[in-house]
């Protein structure tokens, strides 16, 4: 953990295929806005979010990865000194759903669906992330960024049914063996 002007720092590196949200993700902490077109990141993009919390301020330096192959550049060097990532997948998208679910579900990691154009869950990565990496389980955000209201509705009785099929996939063991993979 790296201190600046007294407030945590930590970079934190956003991994996932191109076209998944990433960029619009971060953008949405930053701005409050929601991008609506698509541009591939090429390299990384790196924003500072700061988050205001019930123990002072926090900031995860974000590295915004490109997505798509043929701009990852020098991805592995993106990783270095890094405290934590938030893997991105397409849950409609069946090309890599399997082995990114896969690791999403893993211990010691948490899952959430989410969605920045309804703000669905939108803070509780950094949130979860947050009390990991502070070490306190009871921090609470207690300021959000000013978001243009959301592009969608969510349904509620379709978010409790997706709830519901998280819970009893949580619950529920994953192989072994990892030579899917």
């Amino acid at each position: 953990m790296a201190q600046t002007a007294d407030m945590p720092t930590f970079k934190c590196v956003l991994l996932g295929d191109g076209g998944t949200g990433k960029t619009t993700f971060v953008k949405r902490h930053l701005t409050g806005e929601f991008e609506k077109k698509y541009v591939a990141t090429l390299g990384v993009e790196v924003h500072p979010l700061v988050f205001h919390t019930n123990r002072g301020a926090i900031r995860f330096n974000v590295w915004d990865t490109a997505g798509q192959e043929k701009f990852g550049g020098l991805r592995d060097g993106y990783y270095i000194q890094g405290q934590c990532a938030i893997l991105m997948f397409d849950v409609t998208s069946r090309a890599h759903l399997q082995e990114w679910s896969q690791l999403a579900q893993r211990p010691g990691q948490s899952y959430y669906d989410i969605s920045a154009k309804s703000n669905y869950n939108f803070e509780k990565p950094f949130l979860w992330l947050a009390r990991k990496l502070i070490g306190d389980p009871n921090l609470e955000f207690v300021a959000m960024p000013a978001l243009e209201p959301p592009e969608v509705q969510m349904d509620p009785q379709w978010q409790k049914q997706i709830e519901s099929e998280l819970k009893v996939a949580t619950e529920t063991a994953l192989p072994e063996d990892d030579e899917d993979l």
